[in-house]
């Protein structure tokens, strides 16, 4: 499969998830919905924001979607910062820090894969 295809619909599986079950979601991440009640809020705004990058980064060709892979990259790796920010600060555990860091540094690592297959 195409790497940039793959990288889409692997978000939009992602972010349907989160939106439709994010309390689910956020104990995949290792996250505590029940003593945060604000946290499928801010699930399900992942959620969306996910579904909206695979859905344009797929209607997307050319230079654009090169520039959607990019925007890709940069949310990922801003996720991957925020897990270890929160790591240090204390707000997660180590062990949760990983689980919400692997798949952001998984996406950045998908991403440049798609960008040099072009």
């Amino acid at each position: 499969m195409n790497p940039v295809i793959g990288l889409s619909l692997g978000r939009i599986a992602i972010g349907a998830v989160a939106v439709a079950d994010p309390e689910r979601a956020a104990r995949v991440f290792q996250l505590d919905p029940v003593s945060n009640p604000q946290l499928p809020y801010i699930t399900r705004l992942f959620g969306v924001r996910e579904i909206a990058l695979g859905v344009a980064t797929l209607m997307s060709s050319g230079r654009t979607r090169t520039g959607m892979v990019g925007l890709g990259i940069l949310v990922d790796a801003a996720d991957g910062a925020t897990g270890y920010l929160a790591m240090q600060d204390g707000t997660v555990s180590r062990r949760t820090a990983t689980a919400l860091m692997g798949p952001a540094v998984g996406g950045v690592a998908s991403g440049l894969v798609a960008l040099v297959k072009r």
